[in-house]
């Protein structure tokens, strides 16, 4: 079986598995991410972090987002690219393309030479960082840019979801480190 094929074999089974999680499965177990992330020396020495809205039962990293000394940015799709624009608990949120949460068009776009850390949604992810996306490729393209690519990555998934070996192609960008609600893993 080819690579694309095997990627959406195991996209549509993890998926599936995330969406069966009981409500509050998924509320203790997006705690308990957030709390190693929170415990981390990478994100306790971040002061800008590029995170993600959960969608579709992602985990909810919403209990990081009042952290008040972090400066927080959510991505916009536009086109075939990730535009990052600062957030804070009071501002708005639209739904965006696909569905997905995202802050307003107007909010204003990061610099991103002040980005310490990047939080990267993954449907799943392996031991050595690759990670299964949605298949959009926006993240893979953003990670492989110049702004992406020298900036410390941290996958965040649920550790059903955290595997010995993904398949890989050619584009695909390995991450830094992986977080599950069973702690952090360096890649």
């Amino acid at each position: 079986m080819n690579s694309p094929s095997k990627k959406t074999e195991l996209r549509r089974t993890l998926l599936k598995k995330r969406q069966s999680m009981t409500l509050s499965e998924w509320k203790e177990k997006s705690d308990r991410i957030s709390s190693n992330l929170q415990n981390s020396l990478l994100f306790t020495e971040s002061t800008t972090i590029l995170a993600f809205f959960s969608f579709r039962q992602e985990p909810d990293l919403s209990l990081l987002f009042t952290n008040s000394e972090k400066r927080w940015s959510f991505p916009r799709c536009v086109g075939k690219s990730l535009v990052w624009h600062f957030w804070q608990p009071d501002d708005v949120i639209n739904a965006g393309a696909y569905g997905i949460p995202e802050p307003h068009p107007e909010a204003q776009i990061i610099d991103m030479n002040e980005v310490d850390l990047i939080l990267v949604p993954c449907v799943g992810c392996d031991v050595q960082g690759y990670r299964l996306g949605y298949g959009g490729g926006y993240y893979d393209r953003f990670l492989s840019s110049p702004d992406g690519s020298k900036k410390p990555t941290m996958g965040v998934v649920f550790d059903f979801a955290y595997l010995s070996q993904l398949p890989v192609d050619s584009w695909d960008q390995p991450l830094q480190g992986v977080v599950t609600e069973n702690g952090l893993m360096r890649s």
